[in-house]
């Protein structure tokens, strides 16, 4: 076997169009027989699918870096965490709730998704995700109880987007890293939140060097994971400037091509 752990990207990678690890996909990878760890923006809840579709019960990380954490008994485990700071939680989200009333605007803890309203893009985020939003008083959604990992901002208005971004970029943040993730999502997390600090820890936890790991992902925010490992695989449908940067391109995320790219590319010619 020429890899020892397998780091994939989920939402264009791992998932298909409808958000689904296919049943080819998984009998692909448990036939491999490599450990994998899930790396996404994604909550805990709106990773669990993949992670029993898969069978996996290591580590996994969330929130771009900000949870390490295991499912044990269906709890979430936690290993090592990054939230939000609170002051950061609190300015942001009255910002936007006096300014932009009308933006589908969210965020998580490590157990929930909650919102103060139900709306388009709430709707769109459970198409994808499969996960129903928590909807909160006024009171409540300003005043998280719980440590807030994620915002998630929302919008289908390209002219929004980046009035959201120069304004937010204006905000007297302490530690907030504000990225857009594909044309419709705006993500903030901790500055430390990075998916490069994922791997690293599973890598020294478990006596890992960059030659044992291999990883699949589809967009810049995976580049820093394409650094950190001996193989890296960019999907079909990623831009060419990500397929640039990798050591090989495998099949799109709707042809199974995490678990392809595997049996291609990482596994000897003897299968092991």
């Amino acid at each position: 076997m020429r890899v020892r752990r397998i780091f994939s990207d989920m939402d264009g990678t791992l998932l298909n169009t409808k958000g689904d690890v296919s049943s080819g996909n998984a009998e692909l990878m448990r036939q491999a027989g490599i450990p994998v760890t899930l790396v996404s923006a994604r909550a805990p809840i709106e990773m669990k699918t993949a992670i029993d579709s898969l069978g996996l019960t290591g580590t996994q990380i969330g929130f771009n870096g900000g949870l390490i954490y295991r499912y044990k008994d269906n709890q979430v485990q936690v290993i090592r965490e990054q939230a939000m700071e609170t002051k950061d939680v609190r300015t942001i989200l009255a910002y936007l709730y006096e300014h932009f009333p009308n933006l589908c605007q969210s965020y998580y803890d490590k157990d929930s998704w909650y919102s103060f309203k139900e709306d388009k893009g709430t709707r769109y985020e459970t198409s994808i995700t499969h996960q129903d939003v928590t909807l909160l008083d006024r009171q409540a959604y300003l005043n998280p109880v719980h440590p807030v990992f994620k915002i998630m901002l929302l919008t289908f208005d390209p002219s929004e987007m980046l009035v959201l971004k120069e304004k937010l970029a204006e905000l007297p943040l302490k530690a907030a890293s504000i990225q857009q993730s594909g044309p419709l999502h705006l993500e903030i997390t901790h500055e430390l939140a990075k998916k490069s600090s994922g791997l690293d820890y599973v890598m020294a936890a478990e006596g890992l060097t960059k030659k044992d790991l291999a990883c699949f992902g589809d967009g810049h925010n995976d580049l820093p994971m394409f650094s950190r490992v001996g193989t890296s695989i960019a999907m079909a449908n990623a831009t060419d400037d990500i397929k640039a940067k990798a050591t090989y391109i495998t099949k799109s995320n709707d042809e199974d091509g995490v678990g392809r790219g595997i049996w291609e590319y990482l596994m000897d010619s003897d299968g092991k």
